[in-house]
């Protein structure tokens, strides 16, 4: 996928992504933790993350205990974790960010359908980064070892997507030196 430019051309404003599941307690928290993670690493403080749900039923709660955990094990940022609240994801959204990306097919698929012709180009796959190139699998009703192959997954894709905004950003990016 290539990533769309700033939505709306003002080199000021932040890039937004948007990484969307069913929930928003399992996946999606994993990816938006390990992707702000990548970002800052590589010093491009002028994208921000954030991640919903598409249904409403987790509205409110923390993070699945299992992403959690493989969380902190992977020693990623307490409070990324802890803060976490679900959110479902909000059709009048899609005009506000640069790229959604769903974690499965499904997710793609319903993204797909709330978005208007002009917005369908932002729409995207996550999986689309990792070397595997397709779906993030639901960990909900599996073992914690699902938990730990979400994490392998989203670090791939993360790490390759903060490579691809590193570079579409860069002549946006703050430098340093002298």
């Amino acid at each position: 996928m290539k990533l769309p430019e700033l939505r709306d051309g003002d080199p000021g404003s932040p890039y937004r992504v948007s990484l969307v599941c069913l929930g928003n307690i399992c996946r999606s928290p994993i990816a938006a933790v390990v992707l702000r993670q990548r970002l800052a690493d590589a010093g491009l403080t002028t994208v921000t993350v954030d991640s919903a749900g598409l249904g409403d039923w987790h509205v409110g709660h923390r993070m699945d205990p299992r992403s959690a955990a493989v969380l902190r094990t992977a020693g990623y940022d307490e409070t990324d974790i802890d803060g976490h609240r679900a959110r479902q994801f909000q059709r009048e959204w899609l005009a506000g960010r640069d790229l959604v990306l769903g974690m499965d097919g499904a997710n793609l698929s319903a993204l797909r359908r709330l978005a208007a012709p002009g917005e369908r180009e932002r729409i995207g796959l996550f999986g689309w980064f990792g070397a595997e190139g397709g779906d993030i699998p639901d960990p909900y009703d599996a073992d914690g070892q699902a938990f730990d192959l979400v994490l392998d997954l989203v670090e791939d894709a993360a790490t390759k997507l903060s490579d691809e905004l590193a570079r579409l950003l860069e002549h946006r990016e703050p430098t340093t030196g002298n």
